[in-house]
Formats: C-alpha cells, sequence, structure tokens
C-alpha cells in the first residue's frame, strides 16, 4: 500500500503512531527485538520512522496538552523523511474558554481562562517552536470543545470572537478550525473562515453530524487551497464507549459506510486537484483499526495506490 501523493496527506490520528496492535500490519517486529524480546521502549522511540515509509502525516495529539519545545519538534522531525506533514492540534490553553473540572487542570479547573484566543500567546509559544521545523508543518488544527451557553450565548458570539483572533494571527501558516457545535454550522461562521483564508476541519464526533453531512452544508470548503477531515467516532458514540468496543485495535469490528463514503469522495477530489493540499486522518476508534478503514477508503474510491487508479 503506498500513500505517497503530493496533494494528499492520508495519515492516523495519534501523536506518535504508537499501536502495539499494529505489529505484522504495519510494524515489523523483528526491527524492535533487544536480546531475543520485543522492546517496547525501542518501538515506542522509532516506530514513527517505519510508519513514515507508509504514511505522510500523522496527527499529534499531544500538542494539545501542552505547548511544544523546539528540542520535542526537533526530535519528531528528525524521525521521518523530507515530504513528511505533521497535523498539530494547538494547545488548549488557547482554545478552552473554561477550563473544565478535570484532575490535570489543578488549581485551574473549573475556572476562565485567561488565554483564551490569545493570540500573542499563540505566536510565542506554539508557532514560534514550529518555525524550526516549518517545511514539515501540514496543519495547524485549533479543536473548539464543544462551547455551553455560559461560555457563548449565540454563535453569533464564537464567530464574532474567532474572527478578531483570526484577524490577529500571522499569516503564511495553514491554519484549520475543528468546531464541536452541531447548531453553529451556519453561514456565518464559514464566511468568517472563509475571509481568513482558514480551512473548516470535518470531523466526526460524537455530537456533531457525519463528515458527510458536513460536506454537503454549503460554502462548508472554506479554503480551497486546504481540506482536513478528521475521522475519529462515530456520531453519537462516546469516547469511552469507543475504547471498549475496539481496543486493542487489531481488525474492523463495525463497518462505517457514511464515513468510507466522505473519505474515499475527499480522496477522488484530492486526486483531481492538484493545487490543494487534502489532509485525511483516521482514528482507531472509528471502526476499530485505521489501516483498515484507509484501506477500505482507497478500495472505495478505486485507487490501489496515490498515484494510479485502480483498472
Amino acid at each position: 500500500m503506498c500513500l505517497r501523493n503530493r496533494s494528499l496527506e492520508l495519515g492516523i490520528i495519534n501523536h506518535t503512531a504508537q499501536y502495539p496492535g499494529w505489529r505484522g500490519m504495519l510494524y515489523d517486529e523483528s526491527r524492535y527485538i533487544y536480546r531475543g524480546k520485543f522492546a517496547m521502549s525501542r518501538f515506542e522511540k522509532n516506530c514513527l520512522t517505519e510508519y513514515a515509509e507508509v504514511f505522510k502525516t500523522v496527527c499529534v495529539d499531544a500538542a494539545y496538552y501542552t505547548f511544544p519545545s523546539v528540542k520535542y519538534l526537533e526530535g519528531l522531525a528528525g524521525l521521518v523523511p523530507s515530504d513528511f506533514r505533521f497535523a498539530f492540534k494547538v494547545t488548549d490553553a488557547i482554545t478552552i474558554k473554561q477550563f473544565p473540572n478535570q484532575p490535570r487542570f489543578g488549581a485551574k479547573a473549573g475556572r476562565l481562562n485567561e488565554t483564551f484566543l490569545n493570540a500573542g500567546l499563540f505566536e510565542r509559544q506554539f508557532l514560534k517552536p514550529c518555525e524550526t521545523i516549518r517545511p514539515h508543518i501540514g496543519i495547524l488544527i485549533f479543536e473548539f470543545s464543544r462551547f455551553h451557553t455560559n461560555d457563548f450565548e449565540h454563535g453569533r458570539d464564537f464567530v464574532a470572537a474567532l474572527d478578531q483572533f483570526l484577524g490577529q494571527l500571522p499569516s503564511g501558516w495553514p491554519y484549520g478550525i475543528e468546531m464541536r457545535n452541531r447548531t453553529w454550522l451556519k453561514p456565518e461562521y464559514f464566511d468568517c473562515l472563509a475571509r481568513h483564508k482558514v480551512a473548516h476541519v470535518y470531523n466526526s464526533w460524537t455530537e456533531m453530524p457525519s463528515i458527510e453531512e458536513q460536506m454537503a452544508l454549503p460554502d462548508s470548503q472554506t479554503y480551497p487551497e486546504l481540506i482536513a477531515a478528521r475521522f475519529l467516532l462515530k456520531p453519537g458514540r462516546k469516547y469511552e464507549e469507543a475504547v471498549k468496543a475496539f481496543a486493542p485495535y487489531e481488525k474492523i469490528k463495525e463497518v462505517n459506510d457514511e464515513a468510507r463514503r466522505a473519505g474515499a469522495a475527499l480522496i477522488r477530489a484530492a486526486k483531481n486537484e492538484s493545487r490543494r493540499r487534502t489532509f485525511l486522518l483516521v482514528n482507531n476508534r472509528l471502526e476499530g483499526n485505521a489501516l483498515e478503514t484507509i484501506k477500505a477508503m482507497l478500495d472505495i474510491a478505486e485507487i490501489s495506490e496515490l498515484g494510479t487508479a485502480a483498472p
């Protein structure tokens, strides 16, 4: 399975694609043997290199939890070839309006986030480190968890804040917005992104319309030069339920025909538009095994490898 094409980036949603359940499917176990045994530490350190021999992008979730350091970013870039592109989720210090009551937030839990949509902080703490590996940057995704009425009374209030924020960002970087409020997918939201040349990130998630439904919304393709889709969860299914149903992600356990059709449509469109960069990222928790999901999307698109159509 060859997945290299200058306009289409197919990959997995995981910060380093470390899934031991893929041994024998994607990973050659013999590369990680030490003193006759499989060395998990060696696998975790080096598996991205083997992953990048097949795929040309990966979504780095780790950057969502803490601002990335130059050392960390250069370490990632040193494991992949020159044409590999990372999709990074922007740190939640920028995208959370009120910190959830979760242990990882410590004393900040339940409080308003004073750095929400702080363009200066984003530029200093996120973009500046990314400059060191800029040729490897494929897309920077601002993921906004579902807002409640105490955050923004109306969707238009969020769009106004987002419009101001995007207007303050340095130009020339590939930005994407991932929304989790289904009722806010309206013309004013899409218009805002289009004005700033920012991609709406199609996302399959618990409380969102399917990606196929989002693609059908008028003007949802907000920046024709950059398309992104993240196939996370089947709409209506919670994260914990998916983990219980699908781990350890060794095989498909539930086919999602609608998601497969949407992925295939994006693949076909990318093949026909060389000026466009398309990032299609698939999670194991969609069907049980992202590798097989991607293969199924390619089969539906009638593509045996990127660069040729299947006869």
